[in-house]
C-alpha cells in the first residue's frame, strides 16, 4: 500500500479529497451512503458485523479505510469506536472531516500495539497491496486473543491472466492462493461468503452516490486525475460484471 502508481494515487488520494469536499455539503444522514462508494453494500456490511460481533465501545480497526463510510456505518450500527488506517493522506483527512474519525496514515506497517485489537475489517484492500503476505502478517500481529477480523477480498475466479484489463496496481488472488496466504499468516477462516449474494445498494443509497458522482464530474471532469480514476473504476466494474473477479467475504481468527 506504499509507492502507489499515479493511477491509484488519483483514485484513492486525490478523488478522496474531492469527495470529502462534496460530501461535506450533504446532510449528515447522507454522508455514510456517500462515503461507502466502492465498498460493500449495507447487506454485506451487516453480514460481517453480525459475524464479527463487536461490543459497544470496542476499538474497531479499519485498515485501508478510504474516506471512512464503512467505519462510520459500523459505529452507527454497533457503537464501536473506529480506528482507521490508510496510506493516502487525502483519505485520512476526508474521514476526519466527514465523520470525525481518528485516521492514521499508514500502509503495510501499522502503528498499533501488538495484540491490542479484538475486532476490525479491511474491505477490498488486499488486491491493492504490494506485499500481500506482509500485510496479512501485520493484521495477525495486532489481533488479540479471540479477536475476529473481517475482509472483503476480490478474487480471480480462474488461474492465469484475466481476459479484461485489470485496474493498474491491482493483483487478484485466486481463492486457493488466498487461502494459502491466510494459512501462512496464521489466520483461520471461520466463515465466508460472496458479496454478490447480497442485494445491491438500496435505492436511497444509490441516489446519494449518483448525486456525489454527478457533482464530482461537474467540478473535476476535465481533470486528468479524475479521468484516470474513472478508468480504474470502470475496469473494476467490468471485471465484476463479467464474473472474472468476485468479492469474497471472510471472517478470520488468529490461530
Amino acid at each position: 500500500m506504499s509507492d502507489s502508481p499515479d493511477s491509484m494515487k488519483a483514485e484513492f488520494d486525490t478523488v478522496a479529497a474531492w469527495t470529502a469536499d462534496v460530501v461535506a455539503g450533504l446532510a449528515p444522514a447522507y454522508r455514510i451512503p456517500a462515503g461507502c462508494r466502492g465498498s460493500g453494500s449495507p447487506g454485506a456490511l451487516h453480514w460481517l458485523l453480525d459475524h464479527l460481533a463487536p461490543e459497544a465501545e470496542d476499538i474497531f480497526l479499519d485498515c485501508g479505510a478510504g474516506v471512512g463510510g464503512p467505519a462510520a456505518f459500523a459505529a452507527r450500527e454497533t457503537g464501536v469506536r473506529p480506528l482507521l488506517t490508510d496510506p493516502e493522506p487525502g483519505a485520512c483527512r476526508a474521514a476526519s472531516v466527514l465523520f470525525g474519525l481518528a485516521a492514521l496514515q499508514a500502509g503495510t506497517q501499522l502503528p498499533i500495539a501488538t495484540g491490542s485489537i479484538r475486532a476490525g475489517w479491511s474491505l477490498g484492500v488486499l488486491c491493492t497491496v504490494n506485499d500481500q503476505a506482509a500485510y496479512l502478517a501485520e493484521i495477525r500481529r495486532v489481533l488479540g486473543p479471540e479477536a475476529r477480523f473481517g475482509m472483503i477480498v476480490y478474487c480471480a475466479m480462474h488461474p492465469g491472466d484475466l481476459r479484461l484489463e485489470r485496474p493498474e496496481g491491482n493483483n487478484f488472488l485466486t481463492v486457493e492462493a488466498l487461502d494459502e496466504l491466510l494459512e501462512r499468516a496464521s489466520l483461520r477462516v471461520l466463515t465466508s461468503g460472496w458479496t454478490d449474494h447480497f442485494a445491491a445498494f438500496p435505492a436511497d443509497w444509490e441516489d446519494v452516490m449518483a448525486t456525489v458522482q454527478t457533482e464530482l464530474e461537474r467540478l473535476h471532469g476535465d481533470d486528468p486525475r479524475w479521468q484516470t480514476a474513472e478508468v480504474q473504476s470502470s475496469r473494476m466494474g467490468s471485471l465484476l460484471a463479467a464474473g472474472e473477479i468476485r468479492g469474497r467475504m471472510l471472517v478470520l481468527r488468529s490461530t
